[in-house]
């Protein structure tokens, strides 16, 4: 495998790692940070995460049109992942007022760099380089990795409430990413960027302005986290905006091979979106129900509600490389695995999931718990479902978009997840309406939102099913692309 990838693919398995660890600890101890530990209410917290989210995935959005065209793509990436240092140490101070400065911080540098590290990978393929998705999903698996080493440490942490350690923690990692970055600094240098282009003079004023917009996302974002109610439906119009651009795009288009690809990218996109609805509930009311409505003790021991989220990042961390070699076995046979069934076998299994959840719910005990088995059944469920998606959606860029509108699409991509995140955030506030700590009052709720979700994921999949032989002929029609620009 090491000697059928290109050179820098493997540097940046582990830059994803680490700089996944620290992402990991907030998103996983955030919710409960804010409940346990500062007091703030169930709607309060479900509100800061859902917009942390939101922004974090918004963001990459920003990113996209960044990377590349204003700062290279390994330069943008460092000056995020020192953002996000600067962010989990301002958290770790443990005031209210220190958590909106400090996730402002780390999502001015969250949301800039994932999209970074995705274009630094995908721009070491040509369109059709069948070794692509299989890359992009052994990174996937080295970002799971950093997932599971984080979820486990933010529990360790979780049962002794020492949350400004962690927070410290979360910024020790970010720095080992950032000299895994400078340590591998000649193997990720841009390839056919418009940064490369430029004069030294015009790349001088490049960073200056990228420097200046960090410092506007940090001032922007603190106001945003106070007043998330707005920020929240912002967004939303946003997506919207976006949405229209990306048809725009593609109406304008000179080839026809190009505007089928991008409307193909916008329709899956849009599975995508009711994927990350779902998915997006696993920090924000999941982990409450996980925390207060599951029986979490297995022989006296009890487990962390961050430790269940390791069931999802062990099954992407073993699935991930076997998913690579059975699609590479099967390749070789003639078979073609496209990417609308994968999205559909997606949106399948999430939905089962949370159906899972239902079930486990009605056989809870008579105090109203639920078995921890149920939720880590649903959990194996999800993952699968996730494997089938992300890293396949990221690699489904460079395969349908024109190279020079990869980093903008790339970053449309993940401005879905944040929508998604918003999204989540509604229904998770609707699961915790009871305001009761009482399982046998609140499951009620969480019954009926998980519900709702596995319902609408399952149409969604079906929805996708029945389209699935439009979208091939859309992306299948000509292997080739005609390089484009963004329209004047």
């Amino acid at each position: 495998m090491i000697k059928s990838i290109p050179k820098g693919a493997g540097s940046l398995f582990f830059i994803q790692l680490f700089s996944t660890f620290g992402f990991s600890i907030l998103m996983s101890t955030l919710v409960l940070y804010a409940t346990n530990q500062l007091g703030l209410s169930d709607f309060i917290a479900n509100s800061i995460i859902g917009g942390f989210l939101a922004f974090n995935f918004f963001l990459h959005l920003v990113g996209g049109a960044m990377s590349g065209q204003l700062f290279s793509h390994r330069g943008l990436f460092i000056l995020g992942m020192i953002s996000q240092v600067i962010g989990a140490y301002i958290i770790s101070l443990g005031s209210v007022l220190s958590l909106y400065w400090g996730l402002a911080f780390f999502l001015a540098g969250s949301g800039l760099n994932v999209t970074c590290l995705n274009c630094m990978l995908t721009q070491l393929f040509e369109p059709n380089d069948s070794r692509r998705e299989s890359s992009f999903l052994w990174n996937y698996s080295g970002m799971n990795i950093g997932f599971m080493i984080g979820f486990f440490v933010s529990g360790v942490f979780e049962l002794r409430a020492m949350y400004s350690q962690l927070f410290l923690v979360a910024a020790i990692g970010n720095a080992v990413a950032i000299i895994v970055v400078l340590v591998n600094w000649p193997k990720l240098k841009d390839i056919h960027t418009s940064y490369l282009s430029k004069s030294f003079k015009k790349k001088t004023y490049s960073i200056v302005l990228t420097l200046l917009i960090v410092l506007t996302l940090v001032l922007l974002l603190r106001w945003l986290l106070i007043y998330v109610t707005f920020s929240n439906h912002l967004v939303l119009w946003v997506g919207v905006c976006i949405f229209f651009t990306v048809a725009y795009l593609g109406v304008k288009q000179k080839r026809e091979n190009n505007l089928s690809r991008i409307f193909a990218f916008l329709i899956l996109t849009m599975a995508a979106l009711i994927f990350a609805v779902l998915y997006q509930m696993t920090p924000m009311g999941l982990m409450l129900f996980i925390e207060r409505n599951v029986d979490r003790f297995v022989n006296g021991i009890e487990l962390a509600p961050q430790w269940f989220s390791n069931v999802n990042t062990i099954v992407i961390i073993i699935g991930g490389p076997l998913m690579a070699f059975f699609y590479k076995k099967l390749r070789k046979k003639g078979y073609n695995i496209s990417v609308p069934l994968q999205f559909f076998v997606a949106l399948l299994l999430i939905g089962l999931g949370y159906i899972i959840l239902n079930i486990g719910i009605f056989f809870a005990s008579p105090e109203g718990y639920v078995n921890f088995l149920w939720v880590v059944v649903s959990y194996i469920f999800q993952s699968f479902g996730e494997l089938f998606i992300t890293p396949i959606g990221y690699a489904m860029i460079g395969q349908l978009i024109p190279k020079k509108l990869q980093g903008f699409m790339m970053g449309v991509w993940m401005m879905s997840l944040g929508v998604g995140a918003v999204i989540s955030s509604f229904f998770s506030r609707f699961a915790l309406k009871s305001l009761s700590d009482n399982p046998l009052i609140s499951n009620i709720n969480f019954n009926h939102t998980f519900f709702t979700l596995g319902l609408l994921a399952i149409i969604g999949a079906l929805i996708l099913f029945f389209i699935s032989k439009r979208l091939n002929k859309l992306i299948d029609i000509n292997p080739k692309f005609e390089e484009t620009t963004l329209p004047h």
